[in-house]
């Protein structure tokens, strides 16, 4: 009879423990369902989401893009002082002091022989080197005109880049004395845009300074493209 007892024991102990270890297991689950329920995932998706998710942040951080201005207009004063993704440290009646916010991907290539900057987050090539002399605005057009009749890196698309394309190039501090990237020729201490300020004059860019001004005296060329 006691031999009976301690086995009947024995069998109820091992009972309660399997009970035991099949109710924390499922607890368990219980609450991983939850937790993924809380965060909208499914516990038989969890997996491929978050590697989704994963894979969803990484590709829009490969890939940014900052859309500029690429048409000529007359831009005022005011305008200038408002413009976007851009760093203004003084104001005053002719322009600015400040540099561009943009975070560039610059890439210097060589095709054809012929020397570029490509900038993969504006969707802009540079001409790497521009004009070896300073000139009009009128001058600087036929200069234009000229590079594209000789097909410059394989292109006739080349123009003079409008105000804000213009100002995405200055950088915050001098880098190899200018404030531009020193991928770039360092020659242009000056660059004329496409646009115009009223009657009165044209802007350009100032990279020896690292402001912007409108007036009519004689600048640089420093041709760009939008890609395609």
């Amino acid at each position: 009879i006691i031999k009976m007892e301690i086995k009947n024991s024995r069998l109820f102990i091992s009972i309660v423990l399997f009970i035991l270890g099949c109710i924390f297991p499922i607890s368990e689950s219980k609450v991983q369902a939850r937790d993924l329920d809380y965060y909208g995932l499914s516990p038989y998706e969890s997996g491929t989401q978050i590697v989704k998710q994963e894979k969803g942040e990484n590709s829009t951080k490969e890939i940014p893009h900052t859309s500029l201005r690429s048409s000529y207009c007359d831009v005022s004063l005011s305008q200038a002082h408002s413009m976007s993704n851009v760093s203004i440290q003084k104001k005053d009646s002719n322009g600015f002091y400040g540099h561009s916010t943009i975070n560039h991907r610059y890439e210097k290539k060589s095709i054809d022989g012929n020397d570029v900057v490509i900038d993969d987050t504006t969707g802009l090539m540079w001409h790497q080197s521009g004009s070896s002399d300073y000139m009009s605005w009128n001058t600087a057009k036929d200069w234009i005109r000229n590079l594209n009749n000789y097909g410059y890196a394989g292109y006739q698309d080349w123009r003079l880049p409008t105000l804000e394309e213009a100002v995405s190039l200055l950088e915050s501090y001098k880098r190899s004395s200018l404030y531009i990237d020193p991928l770039f020729h360092g020659e242009q201490w000056g660059i004329w845009t496409g646009d115009n300020f009223g009657l009165d004059g044209v802007w350009s860019v100032y990279f020896s300074l690292g402001n912007v001004r409108w007036n009519i005296k004689n600048r640089y060329v420093r041709p760009v493209r939008s890609l395609k």
